[in-house]
């Protein structure tokens, strides 16, 4: 602990960082309760994209050996844009995936086999669940640094700063009292002296 000075300036100064320190700790705790919260629903919202990710490869695995035959699906899968918009959770920004909108390409009919059209559904699809998990998986990871610094803080509050302010002012009003004490009897102590030179003169 640094080495206080023992003075009623000080004391106003440890009595106000005191009072600011708690002032701000119930914010910081509620947004770690906000982080908390939203940090759960992330992480389940996750593992449901993950788990529909794993239910297409699954169902595309019984296309597999179709594609052994190219169609030409590259030429005809190709991202037009992919909209994605900020949102704010407890402080901080996050993206969120709104839509992804493929260009329109249109196979020809007599030239690609009939499977093509629901292939290409089902590609488009998990090409949107990779796209959408690859943004919750940043979201959950920006929200997790968030929640580390929130919770140092949090702790930093309580169990550092606020308990050193709270023995910096006992310590200083006790250096204080001590020092308002002895002026006190130094007081007693020189109107006796000046008593007895003035009853002895």
């Amino acid at each position: 602990m640094a080495k206080i000075k023992l003075t009623k300036a000080e004391l106003k100064a440890q009595r106000e960082a005191l009072h600011r320190y708690q002032r701000f700790l119930p914010t910081l705790q509620l947004k770690k309760e906000q982080l908390q919260g939203e940090l759960r629903r992330v992480s389940a919202e996750l593992a449901e994209v993950r788990q529909e990710l794993d239910r297409i490869r699954s169902d595309l695995s019984e296309w597999i050996s179709l594609f052994s035959e190219d169609p030409g699906l590259s030429e005809l899968i190709h991202i037009q844009t992919v909209q994605v918009r900020t949102a704010n959770i407890a402080g901080v920004t996050v993206r969120h995936l709104d839509d992804v909108q493929f260009a329109a390409r249109v196979p020809d009919l007599k030239a690609t086999p009939p499977w093509v059209d629901p292939g290409l559904d089902r590609i488009k699809k998990l090409i949107r669940l990779r796209i959408r998990e690859e943004l919750t998986a940043e979201k959950y990871t920006v929200l997790s640094r968030e929640l580390r610094t929130a919770t140092q803080r949090v702790n930093l509050f309580e169990k550092v700063k606020i308990p050193d302010c709270r023995e910096n002012i006992r310590i200083i009003r006790i250096a204080l009292g001590e020092e308002q004490t002895a002026a006190i009897a130094r007081a007693k102590l020189a109107k006796s002296k000046i008593q007895e030179w003035s009853t002895g003169a």
